[in-house]
């Protein structure tokens, strides 16, 4: 047997983006619910060629939405996807899903969750959850916004929404984008409209957002009574007035109203391509976890370490920061991500879909147990999750529940890096006959404190191992 040990590519360690490296993951959006924040993205997927080459994104197919989720903000759960439009989605009358808002609600005494999405640029649906990840159902059966919706006829392309649940328990959707022909400075495809409180109808009348060079991509917060109304400026490259958002930057807008009126006040963050050299959209969602604030925004920093950077993007997070007078802080993106903000526990069931940095794996869903399992596993894959914390007493033991396959194998134990401290080793004997779930359990020794944990795989090259469900240590 070769003992290689496969290279993270995209998500490397240290490093806290982009945000996981199994998925791409696009226009993020971010609800936060209880001890978590989940992250909603335009579940970006390859497109080939006749030749099976990779061709450039066209958004034409993506009709689902990705979902992960982080207590800790560096260890990231994957949901999988929502089945959102199609014939196999949700909302049927739908075609495509794009540019996910996602928001909570107490309706009659039960947290309820509300998914908005756009229909390529003909409309915005919505799908309702009693649970951050589903399952989804379409309660109207049909768009909730259309050009026959008062005040949004002229809007050239309506999507993109974000949604502000108010402290008085009014709820407003933003939303439109797009230039029309001449019309750079002032678009005035920018929307903002309030909901019912059932948050699958709308109120009244649309109305405008004067954004300057207005693109697409609109976000809401609210902070200290003021609203911040957020979007990203159109690629126009001729003469822009001083005073106004230079081409594909977030920019942002206050006000003391949640529908205005609004002052444009500067940009916040550049173009992807300023830090990552690869340019594109620009699209963010910024949101308060915590005490603190944080902008999530997407790169096409995955794709283009796989060689493919042809509109396949990936979500980032960064800090945010307001100054004393309410106005926000230029936003450096970067490779390096925000820090961990608790350490991870091992001694309860961890889901073998949590994972700070991979090399080979990916996820996917198993119908039967309803979980997302860790899969194409090879010899000398591996996960890894930052920042366990094994308290002064150490542990004993390792357990974890796998599904076997032909293969078997064995997950190693690591400290620090893949090929640090081993501390234990458990064996996956190979199914010999139908797939299997099994229960296992080994020793461990030589650990204590706060360590980042990789798990290696072992195993006959050229054989699928074994799927990954969860694991958890034991005191």
């Amino acid at each position: 047997m070769t003992f290689q040990l496969n290279l993270a590519i995209g998500k490397v360690q240290p490093n806290g983006n982009p945000l996981v490296a199994n998925r791409y993951g696009a226009d993020p959006y971010a609800l936060v619910f209880g001890d978590r924040v989940y992250l909603y993205m335009t579940h970006d997927a390859l497109e080939y060629d006749g030749s099976g080459v990779v061709k450039e994104n066209t958004f034409s197919s993506i009709n689902k939405i990705a979902v992960i989720s982080s207590s800790d903000l560096v260890n990231w759960t994957d949901h999988g996807e929502i089945a959102a439009a199609g014939p196999d989605g949700a909302a049927k009358w739908a075609t495509q899903s794009w540019a996910p808002a996602a928001v909570h609600k107490v309706i009659g005494g039960k947290d309820k969750f509300f998914l908005y999405f756009a229909n390529n640029a003909s409309g915005i649906g919505v799908l309702s959850s009693d649970s951050p990840v589903g399952p989804w159902v379409d309660p109207i059966g049909e768009a909730l916004i259309l050009r026959s919706t008062p005040g949004v006829e002229e809007v050239t392309w309506l999507f993109d929404p974000a949604v502000l649940v108010d402290d008085d328990g009014k709820s407003y959707i933003y939303f439109g984008g797009g230039v029309p022909e001449g019309e750079y400075a002032e678009p005035g495809t920018a929307r903002v409209m309030q909901l019912g409180e059932d948050m699958t109808s709308v109120v009244g009348t649309a109305e405008v957002v004067p954004a300057p060079f207005m693109f697409e991509d609109a976000g809401i917060h609210k902070r200290e009574g003021v609203y911040y109304y957020t979007y990203c400026s159109n690629f126009y490259d001729g003469e822009r007035p001083e005073g106004n958002p230079p081409a594909g930057e977030i920019a942002y807008m206050t006000s003391g109203n949640p529908i205005g009126p609004w002052t444009y006040r500067k940009t916040i963050l550049k173009n992807p391509g300023h830090f990552f050299g690869v340019s594109g959209n620009n699209h963010h969602a910024i949101f308060q976890f915590h005490e603190d604030w944080y902008i999530a925004y997407h790169a096409q920093t995955l794709s283009k370490a796989q060689g493919i950077a042809n509109g396949y993007r990936s979500t980032h997070l960064g800090r945010l920061f307001h100054n004393e007078d309410g106005s926000i802080q230029e936003v450096e993106a970067d490779y390096t991500g925000v820090q961990q903000i608790k350490p991870l526990t091992p001694y309860q069931r961890v889901q073998a879909a949590t994972i700070g940095w991979s090399a080979g794996v990916k996820t996917e869903l198993e119908t039967v147990a309803g979980e997302r399992l860790v899969t194409d596993i090879d010899n000398g894959d591996w996960i890894g999750v930052a920042g366990v914390d094994f308290g002064s007493q150490g542990a004993e033991a390792f357990c974890a529940s796998v599904i076997s396959l032909d293969g078997g194998g064995t997950i190693e134990l690591h400290l620090d890096e893949p090929a640090g401290p081993l501390i234990g080793e458990l064996l996956v004997p190979a199914a010999n006959g139908p797939e299997n779930k099994v229960e296992l359990k080994t020793e461990v020794h030589g650990i204590g404190g706060i360590h980042d944990l990789y798990l290696v795989f072992r195993g006959q090259i050229g054989i699928p191992l074994f799927k990954f469900v969860s694991w958890q240590f034991m005191e």
